[in-house]
């Protein structure tokens, strides 16, 4: 098991950021200082583990996530919050000398959610985060991101986040110029959702993720965008709180992320009961191009 620093606060978004952004630039040209640079020469993980104990909820901030998710008001966690209390932990692990790869360079694949069981507003879970399972990808190589929660001795929560490093892939086994025509057609909607340009910054003011790429259309401009894009984990979340009444106390949901919603947007919901679970998707609702799938079940 790796070992874990426990922390005594969670990292803070204006510490994070901004140390994000400077490892992204600087790590490129340390890689050539072995002897100097930050992170493992051999661009493998680091075998080390953020940790944050008895982690206290705070009722008001959980009300308003759950009000720009779309989820009901309950007594309960969200199941996509403790991913909202973790995310400062992968942050910090990420930006941490030992990582090999700058975070601004990353993009957010998949992500898979293991609810083992409802968390009580007035239970105090503690959290754990560490990198594991690097491998080759047809266009670079990917990684899984994986937070623990538990209260006491007990596993209540696991997300796993799979982050793909684009460059250095041999391009095999995926096309990359599928026309308009080879596509499947998008599933009909049972839901349309009008997402505002400000949707980021709300969401960001909710859960803490300021990521610059999702706040303002200059910001993401400087990051590669054509404009703002919606949080991956907002579509997730809001699609969760869609199919809400439906969830058991157990379950498991995992998704994965195609095409960028570009703020403002309509989106299309669908989604189709399969054995033993559901099957979910968003689209662009005029030009049908897929945005996330995901499926929840047992």
């Amino acid at each position: 098991m790796p070992a874990t620093r426990t922390l005594d606060a969670a990292p803070g978004a204006r510490s994070l950021y901004p140390r994000a952004v400077a490892g992204s630039y600087a790590l490129p040209l340390l890689r050539r200082l072995p002897l100097l640079g930050p992170g493992r020469s051999d661009g493998s993980l680091p075998d080390l583990a953020f940790g944050l104990d008895d982690v206290a909820l705070d009722r008001s901030r959980v009300a308003d996530y759950a009000r720009v998710c779309g989820f009901a008001l309950r007594d309960e966690l969200p199941a996509t919050y403790l991913h909202v209390l973790a995310f400062p932990l992968a942050m910090r692990l990420m930006t941490d000398s030992a990582f090999p790869f700058g975070v601004l360079g990353l993009v957010h694949v998949a992500n898979r959610i293991d609810h083992h069981r409802p968390v009580r507003l007035d239970e105090t879970p503690s959290l754990r985060v560490h990198a594991t399972g690097l491998r080759d990808h047809p266009k670079g190589r990917q990684f899984d991101v994986v937070a623990e929660a538990t209260i006491g001795d007990e596993p209540v929560w696991e997300g796993r986040s799979t982050y793909l490093r684009q460059g250095g892939g041999d391009g095999k086994g995926k096309s990359t110029n599928k026309s308009r025509g080879d596509r499947p057609a998008a599933p009909e909607a049972e839901a349309l959702w009008d997402v505002p340009g400000d949707a980021g910054r709300r969401y960001g003011a909710a859960s803490g993720d300021r990521n610059p790429i999702h706040l303002h259309d200059l910001s993401a401009k400087a990051f590669g965008m054509p404009r703002a894009i919606a949080h991956g984990m907002w579509l997730k979340a809001r699609c969760l709180a869609t199919l809400q009444s439906e969830q058991p106390p157990s379950f498991a949901v995992e998704v994965r992320f195609k095409r960028p919603v570009l703020l403002p947007a309509k989106v299309g919901f669908s989604s189709t009961k399969e054995p033993g679970g559901r099957a979910f998707a968003l689209h662009d609702a005029r030009r049908g191009t897929p945005h996330l799938e995901g499926r929840i079940g047992a």
